[in-house]
């Protein structure tokens, strides 16, 4: 889940990096060559995080903090995949050697889905050479690295030895989460010499991938899919309007604002607490406030819905979700019920982030909330 929420300004930025449009001959918008969703069907997920990906925990701590029964609650709920994130620095040591408890327990979280009829994706979450927020501590060099950009090529050949096992239908690859590249065509390069070696050994298995940026939608138009492959699935992530998605969440540039907030309508309109701030974290505010509602979110979607209608394939929100802990319960579950409501109408898979932590499907006891209801479309 990404701390780096955007401003209009940060926005802009972004759109500027990928102003150019994809070439048009990559996409395949022949009728006959439409995928019917590939071979894996995928509906309404939720993410398994902090587990094999951005934690620290080892041994019989990581072991125990996911398990068998965690797998059983969740298709419980009525959830029909997971998305299970992996980090490269859990997998491999720097000499790229494995490691082979964490090899055991993806295998462990795979066949834990399989046997309760989930599908699951397999998402290569951070690898060392790049963290969606630059969170690891290094310079992201993916994108200017040669040596990396092979790395990761490997690691994915790697990965395949193992997984290439898993029937077609029910496992699926995530080349990596939100990237951060200079320029949009950096990402298509290496998105193309990834999808190419998977492709040596594997031309059936469903490959997922979003746009540069963070995945938001507003990248879609310049991004570049390889043509004539109908095992691909594109994939975008949302948390818009963040001011409410993320109130208070005390890892962002502007959890002091401890107003109320709005959905739908105008973000933030408490005037008495604004009148609290510095002048700068008015600017903060005032730059990312405006007003929120079904269809303006449906509108800020629209550029990967049509990107993927335009090549007949399957759209999936791989990341989406509403922080809980300082929101008015009201206003958090009219956001929820008004962005499954656009999957649903139109038919984008979706995989809630997540299970466990900051923003849970469960209760402290481990039941569900009111959450899973409404993702499925219960309520």
């Amino acid at each position: 889940m990404k701390a780096c929420i955007f401003s209009i300004a940060a926005l802009m930025l972004a759109l500027t990096s990928c102003n150019k449009p994809a070439d048009q001959k990559a996409q395949n918008t022949n009728e006959e060559t439409k995928s019917p969703y590939a071979t894996l069907s995928l509906h309404n997920g939720v993410n398994i995080s902090h587990w094999l990906s951005q934690s620290g925990d080892r041994g019989e701590v990581r072991a125990n903090k996911i398990v068998k029964k965690d797998f059983d609650s969740i298709a419980a709920m009525g959830f029909d995949f997971v998305r299970l994130a992996v980090d490269e620095e859990q997998l491999y040591d720097e000499q790229m050697n494995r490691d082979s408890s964490t090899f055991a327990l993806m295998h462990n979280a795979i066949n834990w889905a399989l046997e309760d009829s989930m599908n699951i994706v397999v998402d290569l979450h951070i690898v060392r050479s790049h963290h969606f927020n630059n969170e690891n501590g290094h310079p992201n060099t993916l994108f200017q690295d040669p040596k990396e950009q092979e790395k990761i090529v490997n690691i994915w050949k790697d990965l395949q030895k193992d997984l290439k096992q898993y029937p077609n239908d029910r496992l699926a690859y995530e080349l990596m989460n939100e990237p951060v590249a200079p320029t949009c065509e950096d990402w298509n390069q290496l998105v193309e010499k990834i999808v190419n070696g998977i492709r040596e050994t594997e031309k059936e298995r469903t490959i997922i991938f979003g746009s540069n940026r963070w995945q938001i939608p507003q990248t879609f138009d310049s991004l570049r899919v390889p043509e004539n492959d109908k095992y691909i699935m594109l994939s975008f992530h949302f948390y818009e309007p963040s001011l409410v998605t993320h109130h208070q969440a005390p890892w962002t540039d502007y959890a002091f604002y401890a107003g109320k907030v709005n959905y739908p309508g105008i973000q933030v309109t408490d005037s008495l607490a604004l009148d609290s701030l510095t002048q700068e974290q008015k600017d903060k505010i005032a730059s990312m406030n405006g007003e929120y509602n079904k269809e303006i979110m449906y509108e800020h979607m629209k550029l990967a819905i049509d990107k993927a209608d335009s090549l007949g394939l399957q759209l999936y929100c791989g990341e989406f979700g509403a922080y809980p802990f300082f929101v008015d319960k009201d206003v958090r579950l009219r956001w929820y019920r008004d962005i499954c409501d656009i999957f649903h109408t139109y038919d984008i898979a979706n995989c809630h982030w997540c299970y466990k932590g900051d923003f849970p499907i469960v209760n402290i006891d481990g039941s569900a909330n009111e959450l899973p209801a409404i993702i499925i479309g219960k309520k």
